[in-house]
């Protein structure tokens, strides 16, 4: 609570706003916003995204969300996050803590024997792609040219190409994609 109320203070001093303007704009008490800044009181939710709106920001902000990739940038092997599976067999898995102010998302994508990446590498959309084999072998259709990667190459694109991954190898095999986020994957 003590966070959530520096947080609050920090953002109202920055925007030039005295605690009687903040109070008046959303329609509580001086007090109330005193005690909330210095950790005392806990604002309701309906008072709580009033302020935010109030000082031009998130909720998730004020209460921190968005400082765990600050606190937190290791994120252990045994931490990985799963995202999201197809139905023949690929998976994918977040390789960092999520923070919507990141220029990048790394994911590890494993692919069973035989299955592509459709309905993973959804990110159609203007930005940019990187992946990197890990291991196996792969069929690669970038805007209808295809391409055989393997273990150890690198392969770079524009995130508005139509393009699909397909794993060749006799066993599973895994890719890391590392992608300019979009909000929507």
């Amino acid at each position: 609570m003590d966070q959530m109320g520096r947080r609050i203070k920090r953002k109202r001093e920055i925007l030039g706003f005295q605690i009687k303007e903040l109070s008046n704009k959303i329609g509580v008490t001086s007090s109330l916003i005193s005690q909330i800044e210095r950790g005392k009181a806990f604002p309701s939710i309906v008072t709580l995204k009033k302020i935010a709106e109030a000082l031009n920001t998130k909720v998730g902000d004020l209460i921190g969300e968005n400082e765990n990739l600050v606190q937190h940038p290791l994120l252990k092997s045994n931490e990985r996050r799963f995202v999201k599976e197809n139905n023949n067999g690929t998976s994918l898995h977040l390789l960092s803590y999520h923070d919507p102010s990141k220029q990048i998302e790394p994911y590890i994508i494993q692919f069973s024997k035989n299955s592509n990446s459709e309905g993973i590498m959804t990110s159609n959309f203007p930005g940019q792609e990187f992946c990197y084999i890990l291991n196996g072998s792969f069929e690669a259709s970038i805007n209808g040219q295809e391409y055989r990667i393997s273990e150890g190459d690198g392969f770079y694109f524009n995130s508005s190409k139509p393009h699909l991954f397909k794993n060749i190898s006799a066993n599973k095999a895994e890719i890391l994609w590392i992608i300019t986020p979009y909000n929507n994957l």
